[in-house]
């Protein structure tokens, strides 16, 4: 078995462990009413994009998600908030350092790196660390805990990550041609994450979408032998439509970060049957550190 599916494993008990931590970390973690920016790079974007989803729509106050490359200068907010597995990404130090906030904190699987080092405060998750290149349980135990601060029922969530583990996979990984994963509100960043674990493990063809708007365009790649997954019900409209130009529905009656953990296992399914290693998928490392001159100014 390989180090990402051990990992995807553990997903129940470290999202448990996170939820048991977050009323220790209350205080770094923004407070109700305050105007929040959670940043991040690759997976951890996409944990922060959800994050802040819930965050503004539980009625916490303002929340925006930006890559830490791209947040626009001359903003101001009363928390920046990171994420960040390995603890030594470039473009998170970077926008840390520039200080767009009253206060930083980051939650990272290695408190005593440059990230780190970087924000004033640090909520560690060395308990969810990783051995594979794939993020998976590092990326949804994080987005776990900022889920227990929004007050959304992350026992629940864990219970399902459980019989996401053992159900059996909804497709036959080996017989999809096309990927489409779509989510409202704070799942389309999970789709987004589905669709980059696909593409980074086995090199699938995916794409990702806001559900309403798959139909203005990336509908025309759906057909026989391709696969729109949702994250949360889908309208029956467009499961109607999806099913009607052959298309197979995946709709998984679990909480949506569940759903997930289904999708990397079709991941790690799928990379091995292309006789692919998932631990260590083609031109990526674990951490991405770049030189001073390729940051944004």
């Amino acid at each position: 078995m390989s180090m990402t599916a051990d990992e995807i494993a553990t997903q129940p008990d470290v999202w448990r462990r996170a939820t048991a931590l977050a009323p220790s970390v209350a205080d770094l973690l923004p407070g109700r009413g305050e105007e929040v920016c959670i940043v991040g790079c690759g997976t951890s974007l996409y944990m922060a994009q959800a994050a802040a989803a819930l965050r503004e729509g539980a009625g916490h106050g303002r929340t925006d998600a930006f890559p830490a490359s791209e947040l626009p200068s001359g903003r101001r907010y009363d928390v920046l908030v990171a994420i960040s597995r390995s603890g030594t990404t470039s473009e998170i130090a970077h926008v840390l350092r520039r200080a767009p906030a009253a206060r930083s904190v980051v939650l990272t699987a290695l408190p005593d790196g440059p990230v780190a080092a970087a924000a004033d405060g640090v909520v560690p998750l060395v308990f969810a660390d990783e051995r594979s290149v794939v993020q998976t349980r590092f990326a949804t135990t994080a987005l776990t805990l900022l889920r227990a601060a929004a007050g959304e029922d992350t026992a629940e969530s864990a219970a399902d990550a459980e019989r996401a583990l053992a159900v059996d996979l909804p497709v036959d990984p080996t017989a999809i041609s096309q990927w489409t994963f779509v989510g409202r509100g704070w799942t389309v960043g999970l789709a987004h994450e589905a669709a980059l674990k696909l593409r980074e493990a086995a090199q699938a063809w995916t794409e990702a979408y806001p559900a309403l708007e798959y139909r203005h365009g990336p509908i025309s790649v759906s057909g026989p032998g391709t696969v729109v997954w949702s994250f949360g019900p889908l309208d029956p409209a467009l499961a109607d439509q999806v099913r009607s130009i052959g298309a197979t529905v995946v709709d998984l009656p679990l909480d949506p970060l569940a759903s997930l953990v289904v999708a990397q296992r079709v991941a790690v399914a799928l990379a091995e049957s292309r006789g692919l290693d998932p631990d260590t998928p083609h031109n990526l490392t674990r951490a991405v550190i770049l030189d001073d001159a390729a940051l944004p100014g």
